[in-house]
């Protein structure tokens, strides 16, 4: 009777004895009640309490921690959009006290705190303020996050504005206005480029007639020469000028009727080609020469009788 009696004390004993230890894990902090009042904070390791006496109230980590609040305000100029704020925040060691018994939800806290805060600072901006200032706006939260939770053992580590998101018909305008510019800037090269083009093509070709009439001076200008030279020697052989000059137009018109044959395909016909047409281009010629001198003299005359008087 009594071996039956001691088995059931020995179990209890044993309950009793592996009752009164237990582990906190690393980064965690553990509240200890005695008899329903606030004891001790327990940190990591190995913790004994006292069976049946004391109990463990509940368990806190104190790892940083993040939390993700979508809010939905509007700008300045009338615009809806969604706000996505995260919030890195951590219990503080030695409030663990304040952040267990103080604050019931703290995520509940902190995410009312957020909505306050973004629908009291998005409306004062417009929309693109918004996108510029953001960090502003995490900054503020911040400031009212810190001043508050504090008292509360939390210590807020960093507030980020991580998404903004705009009704997508704003969006879609928005993207319609900014493809526009973009087109608009495209336009605006293209016409510079097609102007330059015009611009240097336009100097290519000046360029291209300016040497075109110099070549045809300088071509002139040694045909001159050479007809000069040409004279000189049928002078120094006791042909006069006249003559050598006839010779000169007579010996060209049939050179070039000579090259006109050797093209199968020419359709050109020169005018005059009868055998007088050299003589007559001469007389033509010496004709022009003598009334043009007349001319000249004439002038040269004329000129000098107005300066005397």
């Amino acid at each position: 009777m009594g071996n039956f009696l001691l088995i059931p004390i020995i179990l209890f004993g044993l309950v009793i004895l592996f009752s009164s230890f237990f582990i906190v894990k690393q980064q965690t902090a553990v509240a200890i009640e005695r008899f329903g009042r606030f004891h001790s904070i327990r940190q990591s390791g190995l913790q004994m309490k006292i069976p049946l006496v004391d109990r463990i109230a509940g368990r806190l980590t104190l790892r940083i921690q993040q939390l993700d609040v979508m809010i939905e305000t509007k700008t300045l100029d009338d615009v809806f959009v969604k706000i996505k704020v995260s919030v890195q925040f951590v219990v503080i060691r030695e409030k663990v006290y304040d952040a267990f018994y103080k604050l019931e939800y703290a995520h509940d806290q902190i995410t009312s705190f957020v909505f306050d805060v973004v629908r009291a600072e998005v409306p004062k901006m417009k929309l693109d303020d918004v996108f510029v200032k953001k960090d502003d706006i995490a900054i503020a939260v911040k400031r009212e996050l810190q001043e508050y939770m504090s008292d509360y053992g939390y210590d807020i580590i960093k507030t980020l504005v991580t998404d903004i998101d705009p009704d997508s018909q704003v969006k879609a305008a928005m993207n319609r206005i900014n493809a526009s510019e973009r087109e608009k800037i495209a336009a605006q090269f293209e016409g510079d480029a097609a102007r330059i083009l015009i611009v240097e093509k336009a100097k290519a070709e000046a360029e291209s007639k300016r040497l075109q009439g110099q070549g045809i001076a300088d071509q002139r200008r040694e045909i001159a020469r050479g007809l000069e030279e040409s004279v000189e020697v049928l002078n120094k052989v006791g042909i006069n000028s006249q003559e050598a000059s006839a010779l000169i137009v007579v010996t060209q018109h049939y050179d070039t009727l000579q090259s006109i044959g050797e093209e199968t395909n020419t359709n050109l016909i020169l005018l005059p080609n009868s055998p007088q047409a050299g003589s007559d281009m001469l007389n033509n010629m010496v004709a022009s020469f003598t009334a043009s001198n007349m001319i000249g003299e004439s002038m040269k005359k004329t000129n000098v009788k107005k300066d005397k008087e």
